[in-house]
């Protein structure tokens, strides 16, 4: 297949924020052609916020594009506030932003968290939904949690794994996930800054099957991202049961889907995904051979622009 290219990038033709309640209120931008094909992304964290470089997967002469920082993350305001942040907000907060803009039915395309949320949302609002473009599986399930804060991952990359739990005490590192929300949600600001640096470092380690270059986030960003991300599997994901996303499959069995998974994803394994394919007959997977998780890399980059090429026609 020939190579395609990343699309050029360009600025939003409108930028608002979005009070949706609860003192929250968020961040929302749409790029591209105002009459497009309507899509919304789904950044990952939970916290991380969107970014310029998710814009470039859409053709803008074609795509309309609608990116949001979810509650507490990047520009979404208060920075880190965990107060009526949960899922279902968030689930509620898409649907909004969509009559806000007048969309009739959009694409969903998310990453890691990006896909679960999308997969919760597509499933409470399945008219809505014309094509879901899924990378880097995540359901919030406890063995997906346990896999990458329980010592799974750390099998794989043992020294950064040590520089994450070294904070801890021995005697609380049985559940790190406790530990560090326990030192995220402290009083004392210093103490969340202290340990939300680690949190965010173990999780860029392990992000690509090759090292890349990251930026690393700012500490205002990097408490607002360990705090909410923290915060959402403390209490996994607030969903009714642990595989409530694959219990609830046939809701979205039609919807059309491809979903992009590398191989060699430490952060969330490709066995989630092919159980995802196996459930979703309107769907397709593809399973990039030389990547792990990250957005950036070159195998996974290549599947979801054909994905939003493919989709660029979508009825």
């Amino acid at each position: 297949m020939p190579e395609l290219r990343l699309y050029p990038m360009t600025e939003p033709f409108a930028r608002s924020y979005l009070p949706v309640g609860d003192g929250h209120e968020i961040y929302l931008e749409q790029c591209g052609r105002p009459d497009g094909v309507p899509v919304v992304v789904l950044h990952g964290g939970p916290g991380a916020g969107c970014s310029p470089f998710m814009r470039r997967f859409f053709n803008p002469a074609v795509h309309r594009v609608v990116l949001f920082d979810q509650r507490g993350a990047g520009r979404s305001r208060p920075q880190g506030g965990l107060n009526a942040n949960t899922t279902w907000d968030l689930v509620a907060d898409i649907e909004r932003i969509r009559e806000h803009l007048g969309i009739e039915r959009w694409q969903v395309f998310g990453g890691s968290w990006g896909s679960t949320l999308a997969l919760l949302y597509a499933q409470a609002h399945p008219d809505r939904v014309r094509a879901l473009m899924l990378r880097g599986i995540f359901t919030m399930t406890g063995a997906e949690l346990d896999w990458f804060y329980g010592g799974g991952a750390a099998r794989f990359y043992p020294e950064p794994w040590d520089a994450f739990a070294a904070p801890i005490p021995p005697d609380e590192r049985g559940d790190m996930i406790a530990a560090y929300y326990r030192r995220l949600t402290a009083a004392d600001e210093a103490e969340q800054m202290r340990f939300a640096r680690p949190w965010v470092r173990w999780e860029s380690a392990t992000a690509s099957l090759r090292p890349m270059r990251v930026g690393l986030l700012d500490g205002a960003q990097a408490r607002a991202f360990a705090r909410i991300e923290c915060h959402f599997f403390e209490h996994r994901g607030w969903l009714r049961c642990d595989d409530q996303i694959l219990v609830d499959m046939d809701r979205i069995a039609a919807i059309p889907g491809v979903i992009v998974q590398g191989r060699y994803d430490v952060i969330c394994p490709p066995i989630t995904a092919v159980r995802l394919d196996e459930a979703w007959p309107a769907a397709s997977l593809k399973l990039v051979d030389d990547a792990g998780h990250a957005l950036s890399e070159p195998g996974i980059t290549q599947e979801l622009l054909r994905a939003t090429e493919a989709f660029a026609t979508v009825e």
